[in-house]
C-alpha cells in the first residue's frame, strides 16, 4: 500500500509539473532553424539607452535584440538564401572611420575606457553580406561622467 501512495504522489507532481509548463512555449523563443519560414516578417532591432550601473566605472552596456533574424558568424552571398535569415551588427563609435562586426548575439555591447563627456554609438542590423536592413540603424547618444580611469 506504501508503494502505490509513493508512485501516485510522484505522478501527481509531474502531471501538474508538466501542466504548469505547458502555458509556456519554446516557439516564443524564435523559431526553429530545421524549418524554412514562408514570407518572413521584415528584422527588428531594439536597443535600449546605455546601462547606467556602468557609466561611473568608464563602461558603457548597451542592451539589444532582435526580431526576425538570427545574429549569428554565418557570412557570405549564400547566407543571404537561408531561412530563418540570418545576421549581424555593425557598431560605430563617435563616427570614427572604422567598426566592428558582431556576431556574438550577447544581448549586450560592451564598450570601456571612452573618454568624459558627449558620446555617440550606431548599431547597424546588417544581412550575411553586410548590407543594412531597410530602417534598421540606431544610434544612441550619451553623456560619459568623469570615472576613475579619467578626471
Amino acid at each position: 500500500m506504501h508503494f502505490i501512495i509513493k508512485t501516485y504522489a510522484i505522478v501527481t507532481t509531474a502531471t501538474a509539473l508538466t501542466t504548469g509548463a505547458s502555458a509556456q512555449t519554446a516557439w516564443q523563443g524564435g523559431a526553429t532553424p530545421y524549418i524554412e519560414i514562408k514570407n518572413e516578417p521584415p528584422p527588428k532591432l531594439i536597443v535600449d539607452p546605455p546601462l547606467p550601473e556602468g557609466l561611473p566605472k568608464g563602461l558603457v552596456w548597451i542592451q539589444y535584440r532582435t526580431e526576425n533574424v538570427r545574429i549569428s558568424p554565418v557570412l557570405s552571398e549564400a547566407a543571404l538564401k537561408v531561412s530563418p535569415r540570418v545576421g549581424h551588427l555593425h557598431i560605430t563609435v563617435d563616427d570614427l572611420p572604422w567598426l566592428w562586426a558582431d556576431t556574438s548575439n550577447s544581448n549586450t555591447i560592451d564598450i570601456y575606457g571612452l573618454q568624459p563627456g558627449p558620446h555617440k554609438v550606431t548599431i547597424d542590423l546588417v544581412d550575411a553580406n553586410h548590407n543594412l536592413f531597410p530602417g534598421q540603424r540606431k544610434v544612441v547618444s550619451f553623456t560619459m561622467p568623469n570615472w576613475n580611469g579619467h578626471h
